[in-house]
């Protein structure tokens, strides 16, 4: 068994998911294959999770309907819009999105956001579905929601490998014949049956859950990229591909904000030795990445990270005590029970600094939220470079003329805050 995992730029419109079924068609294998939602129907759907949640029904069903429009157009130019299956589950789909404005709303307000927004990836797995099936590809429908269990931690649910394992390789049990499958990324559920999500952009992870589970020969995420590169194009002119890298570099690279895959994908595939291709949708015969056992070329390319909109915080004690265990005890369990993720974090005798993403932290909360035995002081607009397998002399020409707030530095990795 492969495992294919097409995210939302490969399966942005009808043209798109032709291509896919054409990538799909070159495989003899059997395929396990895992979608993303299609072109920006998860930022869609957070608008609709913002509308249901301020009560505002007229643009909650304008943005309902702008999403049921852009899936019913997919349909029309993929000559599916007589499919009368397909249309009773769009249409099903759809009504039980609409419910939610008249379901009493949960003072949890991540189950809300994943009952909602996982309803992208339960969209367009069922067009692929049916379009593979339209092309003459036997395809099995699966519902990531009944195979991948996790815990109640709405938005980040985590993973019970043990009755995941044992729900995917009993209903893949079930149809011994089937070549080929098609389920979601992103999303699984609770032991109470509620749809939870993996963290934004989980798609990846999610395909590597399937891997696990089944012990599958190989992963390969569809990318518009050649493959994984030491650099991003749209900030550095002269980048490189990684043609080889081992579990680890991608782990680190990943964890630093390296883009192409998602930081949680590695760790379940090294667990059994599964091979992680990444490779061009728009030219499938190129050689891409593999992410396999270790490589000693690992430490030969320098790479660069660049995270954009940061805010830099800095948090400490106000009665003048130091940032000790008991302080960052309490300190990261307020990031967490607020699902604040810390980019970076450094802690001298009285200052505790931390790099967050601008869009994921509301700083008058936050101040509140540490109020009154913390204090907070924050720099907006900045940003993190970080550099993997540095010399001095790549530090000095790229740091030439900006301001540094705060560096770090290990043997392998040189990280910054930079003012724009």
């Amino acid at each position: 068994m492969k495992v294919f995992k097409f995210g939302g730029a490969s399966v942005k419109n009808a043209e798109s998911l032709k291509n896919v079924v054409q990538i799909i068609r070159k495989y003899e294998d059997r395929l396990f294959i895992v979608v993303s939602a299609m072109d920006k129907t998860t930022n869609r759907l957070e608008a609709v999770v913002k509308h249901l949640l301020t009560r505002d029904a007229a643009s909650f069903e304008s943005t309902v309907m702008e999403v049921e429009h852009f899936h019913q157009s997919v349909l029309k130019e993929l000559n599916l819009a007589g499919s009368e299956a397909l249309e009773r589950e769009m249409e099903e789909l759809f009504g039980l999105l609409r419910k939610r404005y008249h379901t009493p709303i949960s003072e949890h307000l991540g189950f809300e956001y994943d009952q909602v927004v996982s309803l992208g990836e339960v969209l367009s797995s069922k067009i692929l579905a049916h379009v593979l099936k339209s092309e003459k590809v036997e395809a099995q429908w699966l519902d990531a929601r009944q195979l991948i269990r996790t815990d109640n931690h709405y938005k980040e649910g985590k993973v019970d490998w043990d009755k995941t394992t044992q729900k995917i390789q009993s209903c893949i049990g079930e149809f011994p014949q089937k070549k080929c499958f098609v389920s979601q990324g992103f999303i699984g559920h609770t032991s109470e049956g509620f749809t939870t999500t993996l963290g934004r952009e989980g798609s990846d992870y999610s395909a590597a859950i399937f891997a696990y589970a089944l012990t599958a020969q190989d992963v390969t995420i569809w990318k518009d990229v050649p493959g994984m590169l030491n650099a991003d194009p749209k900030y550095f002119s002269n980048t490189q591909l990684l043609k080889s890298i081992s579990y680890k570099e991608a782990i680190e690279l990943a964890y630093f904000g390296a883009s192409v895959i998602h930081p949680k994908t590695v760790k379940p595939l090294q667990n059994k030795n599964i091979k992680l291709y990444i490779k061009s949708f728009i030219d499938p015969e190129s050689e891409g990445t593999v992410i396999q056992a270790e490589q000693a070329q690992d430490q030969l390319i320098p790479s660069f990270i660049v995270k954009k909109h940061q805010i830099l915080i800095s948090i400490s004690a106000n009665d003048f005590s130091f940032i000790n265990e008991e302080a960052l005890a309490k300190v990261f369990e307020r990031f967490y029970s607020n699902t604040i993720k810390i980019n970076l974090m450094q802690n001298s005798a009285l200052n505790f600094s931390t790099l967050v993403d601008a869009d994921k932290v509301d700083m008058e909360k936050l101040i509140v939220l540490f109020k009154p035995e913390f204090s907070c002081k924050y720099n907006e607009n900045v940003e993190l470079l970080t550099i993997r397998h540095y010399t001095p002399e790549i530090i000095a020409d790229l740091l030439a003329g900006r301001t540094v707030l705060l560096e770090q530095r290990s043997r392998q990795t040189a990280r910054f805050v930079l003012t724009k």
